[in-house]
């Protein structure tokens, strides 16, 4: 069994459009980036791979060169994560793609954050939009999944986005604050919490945001930060953007200030592809072009 590619849907494409509040100008020189973290890159290989499928990825992983200026984390389905923990390198950290709300308990099909650390697995996915919109998670009961996980000392990457109506609506902006203040309610240390910006019209469906629509989304997620949270948060959390990431665009959205990184895909099942992704870390430290 092969992985199998993101379906495209090109009648989903965008024009460019200004959602509201005034976005930041790209920096001329010097560094392009508003956060002060560290270039993170996650892999979320949703279900995804047999056994053979996930042994060549981690080889093809494990032979990559990839930037010590970027921080990698994989999400392999739930039944391959012993397997990618013992075989990947170890720079390459590993995440799970969901976690219970609460403790161990009689709650099929479900796995626990407990489980996830006896696993010695540092990383979970919650708030994904196929959770949102397929399970039907809702933003309060992801925020309440979060405190748990912190508790337990994951560390979480946390899913925020809106649907095409929303967008064509003018209603992203309601939408990701909504999500962020439900999981502000719960979130009193931000130290282990990344945060994932990922339009669900842009996922898996081969049209990615423009870099100016990202930025915009972007540094309206950290002001709501600077101004809900702190400051000192809005500038140690990392926004990644998702949603039909590719070596072809990671180059240009890279550049914008505000876009810390990104959570990758369809793009993530390819070896060489998400070490391009990963690698694109190198365009925050060079001069931003205009």
């Amino acid at each position: 069994m092969s992985f199998k590619k993101p379906e495209e849907n090109p009648s989903c494409i965008l024009a460019a459009k200004s959602l509201g509040p005034k976005s930041r100008s790209a920096r001329s020189h010097g560094i392009t980036m508003a956060g002060t973290g560290k270039f993170f890159v996650g892999g979320n290989w949703k279900a995804n791979g047999l056994v053979g499928d996930v042994k060549r990825l981690v080889s093809e992983l494990n032979a990559e060169q990839i930037s010590d200026d970027v921080d990698v984390v994989v999400a392999p389905p739930f039944v391959h994560l012993p397997l990618v923990k013992d075989s990947l390198r170890p720079e390459i950290q590993v995440a799970a793609q969901n976690a219970w709300v609460g403790k161990c308990g009689a709650y099929t099909g479900e796995v626990t954050a407990e489980q996830l650390v006896d696993l010695d697995i540092p990383w979970v996915i919650l708030g994904h939009s196929e959770r949102r919109n397929i399970i039907g998670e809702s933003n309060e009961f992801v925020g309440q999944k979060a405190e748990y996980a912190l508790s337990k000392g994951l560390s979480i990457i946390a899913c925020i986005g809106e649907l095409l109506e929303d967008r064509q609506g003018g209603h992203t902006f309601d939408v990701v604050f909504a999500q962020l203040k439900a999981l502000a309610d719960h979130i009193s240390d931000w130290e282990k919490v990344v945060v994932a910006y990922e339009p669900v019209w842009a996922i898996g469906t081969g049209v990615v945001a423009s870099p100016e629509q990202a930025q915009e989304v972007h540094a309206g997620v950290r002001q709501w930060l600077t101004d809900n949270v702190s400051k000192d948060v809005a500038a140690k959390t990392r926004i990644l953007y998702g949603g039909s990431v590719s070596p072809k665009n990671a180059q240009d959205l890279a550049k914008k200030e505000d876009i810390d990184g990104f959570l990758v895909g369809g793009a993530s099942l390819k070896g060489p592809d998400f070490a391009t992704i990963c690698n694109s870390v190198q365009y925050k430290t060079s001069p931003a072009v205009l």
